[in-house]
């Protein structure tokens, strides 16, 4: 089996890091560029690349052979966000927000889709594209309420359904089951700027780490976050699986993709609505670096 292509992306979105601590802790970038770079991920490059995310082909025969994944992807969104209620018990709110959000978001997207075509082949690459489908609409809605504040419900549903993130997973949703084809001037756009998504979201992670002490970032709260994240939540995947009788291919995808580490949008949430960013990076960054070990074993297993 080649991992090739694993350990090429996991490197990469390490040395993109880096280049932001880098620049960061020379003063290249600022308080207010980190700020910049917060609110262009969010409402720029993030909403176009879920747009991209649905731009899949998809019609009835498809529907039929990937109506399982999108079951077990939704199952495992909603296991994910119980889970989130019971396995912080006694952490700070600011923390427990953060990793609530990082217990139902993973980078399945940036990792999971090139990791699942090389091991799994073009069936796989379609199964993981269907299986982020879910985790974006919870991460969208359910996990915006984690970051979000307003004074009343009536104002708090209002900011989550005008978010860029959340207009973006409609209009996906809609693209994708009209398959309407975007012209060719905008879909280039749409293409180039999503593109960018993976490189400001992790140099924005990188600023945040530059100003970490990095003899804390190897803490009690992150290495439990990291066993939840890379090993319960696919072992449990994997037990409910079998217990289920799903098809291999998709159990095999199903496992893979949820042991996933943390998303890099968990530090931008957190750095854009004021959260613990520091905490949030750190999770993000332990956990990206032990899944470098956990996620070829999943494989392994899997495969």
């Amino acid at each position: 089996m080649d991992f090739s292509g694993l350990f090429e992306m996991q490197i990469t979105l390490f040395l993109i890091m880096l280049l932001g601590m880098y620049l960061r802790r020379r003063g290249m970038i600022p308080d207010g560029g980190k700020a910049l770079l917060s609110d262009l991920v969010i409402n720029v490059t993030l909403p176009c690349s879920i747009l991209r995310s649905f731009q899949i082909e998809f019609n009835h025969q498809i529907l039929m052979s990937t109506l399982e994944i999108m079951i077990v992807a939704v199952l495992i969104q909603i296991g994910c966000y119980f889970l989130g209620m019971a396995a912080y018990p006694g952490f700070r709110d600011e923390r427990k927000k953060v990793l609530q959000y990082a217990t139902i978001c993973s980078n399945a997207g940036i990792l999971g889709n090139p990791i699942a075509e090389g091991i799994f082949g073009g069936l796989g690459l379609l199964y993981a594209s269907i299986y982020v489908i879910p985790q974006r609409a919870f991460m969208w809605s359910v996990g915006l309420t984690y970051f979000t504040e307003a004074p009343d419900k009536k104002t708090l549903l209002k900011k989550i359904a005008t978010h860029p993130c959340i207009l973006a997973v409609v209009i996906g949703f809609v693209i994708m089951i009209s398959q309407i084809s975007l012209p060719g001037f905008a879909d280039s756009t749409l293409k180039a700027v999503a593109n960018a998504n993976t490189f400001l979201a992790m140099l924005l992670v990188g600023t945040i780490l530059g100003e970490v002490d990095l003899r804390t970032l190897f803490e009690k709260d992150t290495f439990y976050y990291s066993l939840v994240r890379l090993i319960l939540i696919p072992l449990l995947v994997l037990i409910g699986c079998r217990l289920g009788r799903v098809d291999t291919l998709v159990m095999e995808v199903s496992v893979v993709l949820s042991g996933m580490p943390a998303a890099s949008v968990t530090a931008v949430m957190a750095s854009k609505y004021k959260k613990d960013e520091i905490f949030a990076t750190k999770c993000v960054v332990l956990s990206t670096l032990l899944s470098m070990v956990t996620v070829p074993v999943w494989c392994l297993i899997m495969a």
